[in-house]
C-alpha cells in the first residue's frame, strides 16, 4: 500500500464522520420536538457505513450507504392542553436519546480527529522522505 492511499482512505473516513456529526447534530436539535416537517414526531436518524474499494489499489475506504430512521416509538406524555395532543390527551415526543447521541457524537468526533492525525502523519512522512532525497 502506498502512502498516497492513506490520504484516500482517511479522506473518505473524514468525510463520512463529518456527515455522521451532521446527523447527530440534527438529532440533538430535534430531541425535544413533538412534530417534524411531516407533522409527526421526529424520529432519530442513524448513518450506515460500508467499506468501498479505493480506485487503483487493493485497500478499502469508507462511504455512507444510507441514513435510516429509528423506528422505536417516541416518548408519550400526558399533556391534555397541548395543541398536538391526541384524543386521550397524550403527546408523542421524538425518540431521540440525548445520552446515546452524545456518545455517538464523541465517537464520531474522535474518529474524525484520528483520521486527520493519520493524514498529518502521512504528510510529515512524505515531507521527511523528500528532504532525505536532497
Amino acid at each position: 500500500m502506498s502512502l498516497f492511499n492513506v490520504f484516500s482512505i482517511s479522506g473518505s473516513a473524514v468525510s463520512a464522520q463529518s456527515k455522521r456529526l451532521n446527523v447527530v447534530a440534527s438529532n440533538m436539535a430535534n430531541a425535544d420536538s413533538v412534530a417534524g416537517p411531516d407533522g409527526k414526531a421526529y424520529k432519530a436518524r442513524q448513518v450506515t457505513f460500508e467499506a468501498t474499494p479505493v480506485p487503483g489499489s487493493d485497500v478499502a475506504g469508507v462511504r455512507i450507504t444510507g441514513i435510516s430512521e429509528n423506528e422505536a416509538p417516541g416518548r408519550r406524555a400526558h399533556e391534555p392542553g397541548h395543541p398536538m395532543a391526541d384524543a386521550d390527551g397524550y403527546v408523542t415526543h421524538s425518540n431521540v436519546s440525548v445520552v446515546d447521541e452524545m456518545v455517538n457524537m464523541i465517537s464520531a468526533s474522535r474518529s474524525y480527529q484520528n483520521n486527520v492525525e493519520v493524514m498529518n502523519t502521512a504528510r510529515q512522512l512524505l515531507s521527511k522522505t523528500l528532504q532525505m532525497g536532497q
